[in-house]
Order: structure tokens, then sequence, then C-alpha cells
């Protein structure tokens, strides 16, 4: 009894608050209905930010080069979770740690860019979502061709360094074939090629841009690349909504936000004990295509009612 009274005397460990790291690769304004719809995915599983878990958020401003110091912070302070929010966030965090448990809010080619073994089984620290569909470029392409009927030439800004690249232009390639559409490859390594590559659209005679750059803070200089489409009045397709966001014309994409709801599903798994090795990397369900009319009325573009009635999201 004596035993029993003095353990129950005994003060109650208090548990302990999960503590999850956000490492993102811009600022948070750009990513806010990511990073709400990564709260909701959370509230959904009964986690709630300053209640029963914790959240670092770190962000670079666009400045990637500060990715790898706010990847090691994180690390420093020995959270039991970071989720990325793209690429260069993974990067950074994969070279600060290989044991915390790292969730990709979303790559392109998780295999390709060397974050897992394969989609099945990761086998490392970092699991989480991908938007592996190369086959998105071709239907770029074809809607392209839809609102410009008469479209015979497009300039194709990519990023040869990207990994996945070479499967993504052979999609394209496959629909350019089918179009009859002639294509015009401008590598966009860095924002300083950004300009350089609409000067030769222009002169190239292209009708149109199929923008699929990325990587290298291209994202970061999306109002730049906006404008010059506008100035160019070259009808832009995007890969990433944040650029239609922007003023741009038009995407289709995986649902971004989609994916980083489904990004804390991973955060309560491990959580809970599941190890990243274990769990498979899942690819994107949902996709939308958002056209910007603002944008169609500055470079004199009628976008046909067949394709505004496809559209998820219509900005007017």
């Amino acid at each position: 009894m004596l035993l029993a009274l003095c353990s129950s005397a005994e003060p109650q460990q208090p548990t302990k608050t999960p503590r999850i790291g956000y490492l993102i690769g811009t600022s948070l304004s750009a990513v806010s209905a990511r990073i709400e719809a990564f709260r909701q995915g959370l509230r959904e599983l009964g986690y709630v930010e300053g209640k029963n878990i914790v959240i670092e958020w770190r962000y670079t401003e666009g400045k990637l080069d500060r990715l790898p110091a706010l990847a090691a912070e994180l690390v420093q302070l020995k959270v039991d979770v970071i989720v990325a929010n793209g690429p260069p966030s993974t990067r950074a965090a994969k070279e600060a740690t290989v044991t915390i448990p790292i969730v990709m809010a979303q790559d392109s080619d998780p295999v390709g860019s060397g974050f897992v073994a394969s989609l099945a089984r990761p086998g490392g620290n970092i699991t989480g979502l991908a938007t592996l569909a190369p086959e998105l470029s071709g239907k770029r392409l074809e809607l392209l061709k839809e609102i410009i009927p008469k479209l015979s030439r497009v300039a194709v800004l990519e990023t040869s360094t990207l990994p996945g690249n070479a499967q993504r232009l052979r999609e394209v390639e496959l629909a350019a074939g089918a179009l009859k559409v002639q294509l015009q490859y401008l590598d966009v390594l860095s924002p300083k090629d950004i300009e350089t590559a609409f000067r030769a659209a222009i002169k190239g005679r292209a009708d149109a841009v199929l923008m699929m750059a990325a990587g290298g803070g291209v994202a970061a200089h999306r109002t730049q690349v906006v404008d010059l489409a506008v100035k160019s009045r070259l009808p832009a397709i995007y890969t990433n909504s944040l650029f239609v966001d922007a003023g741009g014309l038009m995407t289709y994409s995986a649902n971004l936000t989609d994916l980083d709801r489904r990004a804390a599903t991973y955060v309560d798994k491990i959580l809970k004990g599941a190890k990243p090795a274990d769990l498979p990397v899942e690819q994107p369900t949902k996709f939308k295509l958002i056209i910007n009319l603002k944008a169609a009325k500055q470079i004199g573009l009628t976008i046909p009612p067949n394709v505004l009635a496809r559209a998820d999201k219509v900005i007017k």
C-alpha cells in the first residue's frame, strides 16, 4: 500500500509536444494558401498549432542561398519532422540531416533528384508527395493549341538541369508532333536568363510560351516573367499557379494545396512511429486549370467558351 501511495504521489511526466520544422524556399505570403492547407490537414488529424503541436517556420524570402543555414537551425532545434515545401528545401534538409524524418510537400521527380530510392520504397529519411506527372507538359501544349487555333511555333522555356526535364520534353515533343507545332527550346538556368529567353522567343517568332523553367529562384521572379509575357504579347501557360496569381495567363498543374494538406498525413504517421523509409511517395490525384481573363485582355486574346467551362478557377 505504501508503495502504491508513493508511486501515485509522484508527479506525472508532461507529454512532449511534437515540434515540426517547415522549410520554405520563398516568402510566407507567396505560399500562404499552401500553408493554410497544411494547417487544415493537421487540424483534420487533431493537431492544433500552439496547443498540441509546435511549428517552426523557416523561410528565405526568395534567397535560396539561405536554405542550408535555415535547415541547420531546424536540426539544432531537434524538431521531430521537417516538412520541405519544394525541391530546394528538400535538398537543403537532406544535406542537413540523415536522421530527422523529412516530408516533401512536392517534388517533380524525387527519384531523379536523389531524394528517394523509389516511390514505393523510399529507403531513407525522406518521403512525401510528388508532382510526377510528365504527361501534363503535353496537355499544356494542347491547351495552348485550343486557345490559339493557328498555333504553329511555341517557345519552350526549360531548365535542362532539372531532374525529370528530359521526360517532360519527350511528352511535349509527342504532343507537338500530333498538333503539328514547332518547338523552340530556350534554357533558363537562373533568373538572369529569363529576359534573354523572351527576346529569343520574339526573334524566333513564337506564337506562345510553354513555361517549364524552374529552380534557381525562377518562381521568385514570377512577376518579371509575367510582365515580359505581357510586354511581348505572348500567351503563356505555366506549371505553377503562383505565376497566374502574379498576373499570368493560365496554368494546368497538380493541385499543390491538396498536396500540402496530404503532407500532414505523413507528419501524423511519422509522429506515431512510422519510418519514412516505409512510407511510399504518393502522386497527385487532383489537378487545376486556372485562367486569368485580365491577362488575356492585356494581350488581346479571347479564351474559347469551351476552355473557360473546364476551368477550375477564372480570374476576372
